[in-house]
């Protein structure tokens, strides 16, 4: 049976991931204060005590803004962490599966990023992830890393969430029209990698590398936004009468973020026979959980 070692259960990916992962082999979870990618000992320990076949790692600094402040604390999390996880991974023989974000661009290019664009990042969260994603790339070994975008579930703190407490508690919304990327569903992310992980090593070995897997499509928070409330199970309880468009300007932020990061994933498409669906269908059935 094979022995899978998930890191980070509490996030949106990672709670998606326990779940999905669990009937695939014997699971291993861990999260902090268990582990703590920043202290490399205790996580060489944890990797070396498991033994795992597989190590997925949804596990990182993800406060956009706070990194601005606390840049090693990103870089020891988002890069050092993944860095001895390939290291290990590649002692053991074992498959790692990292994710990384569209925040690794600058947003300058104007249409959908492909795998082949240069990285430049805005931000130290994006410095931080694209370190994370030259350190797997540069131990080598069998890996998978997926970049993808706006993240979010129905279970976990998320802008959809949010959203939907905003429009119940105030009677206009301003939301950034100028920011567009792919809202992707945590649980299509998780289900397709339990049905990449299903093929094999030797599949994923013939494959490995960097690909883009995010939501099909592309939104700008307020089309986004728009499109949650109009699914909204509880519509009664919305206070919201307008919903304004706002530039990003106008929320000034310590971390600069890209505002056209929309990711290209045909690459992925075509390397696995897998997709993920338009953002609008699957945030139909998130929205339905």
């Amino acid at each position: 049976m094979i022995k899978i070692l998930l890191l980070g259960k509490t996030g949106q990916l990672g709670w998606e991931l326990n779940r999905t992962l669990l009937p695939l082999g014997n699971l291993k979870v861990v999260d902090y204060p268990e582990i703590n990618l920043a202290e490399t000992q205790s996580l060489r320990a944890v990797v070396r005590a498991s033994a795992p076949d597989v190590i997925v790692n949804a596990a990182a600094y993800t406060a956009v803004d706070r990194a601005e402040s606390e840049r090693d604390l990103a870089f020891a999390i988002n890069a050092t962490g993944p860095d001895l996880l390939a290291e290990e991974a590649k002692r053991l023989g074992a498959t790692l599966i990292h994710y990384s974000t569209d925040y690794v661009f600058d947003g300058m290019k104007g249409v959908p990023y492909v795998e082949t664009d240069l990285p430049h990042p805005l931000n130290i969260y994006g410095e931080s992830k694209l370190a994370g994603e030259q350190a797997v790339q540069a131990v080598g070994g069998n890996y998978l890393i997926f970049r993808t975008a706006w993240v979010y579930s129905t279970r976990r703190d998320s802008f959809v969430t949010k959203v939907l407490q905003w429009a119940r508690q105030n009677e206009t919304l301003k939301l950034v029209d100028d920011q567009l990327s792919n809202p992707t569903w945590a649980r299509t992310l998780a289900e397709v990698t339990g049905l990449i992980l299903v093929r094999g090593r030797k599949y994923i070995e013939e494959r490995k590398g960097l690909y883009h897997l995010a939501g099909g499509g592309y939104a700008s928070r307020l089309e986004w936004a728009k499109e949650i409330l109009a699914l909204d199970l509880n519509p009664a309880e919305q206070v919201v009468k307008e919903i304004l468009p706002a530039f990003t300007k106008d929320f000034p932020t310590p971390a600069v973020r890209p505002l056209l990061s929309f990711l290209e994933c045909g690459k992925f498409e075509n390397t696995f026979g897998l997709h993920l669906h338009n953002w609008k269908q699957t945030l139909l059935l998130a929205m339905q959980q």
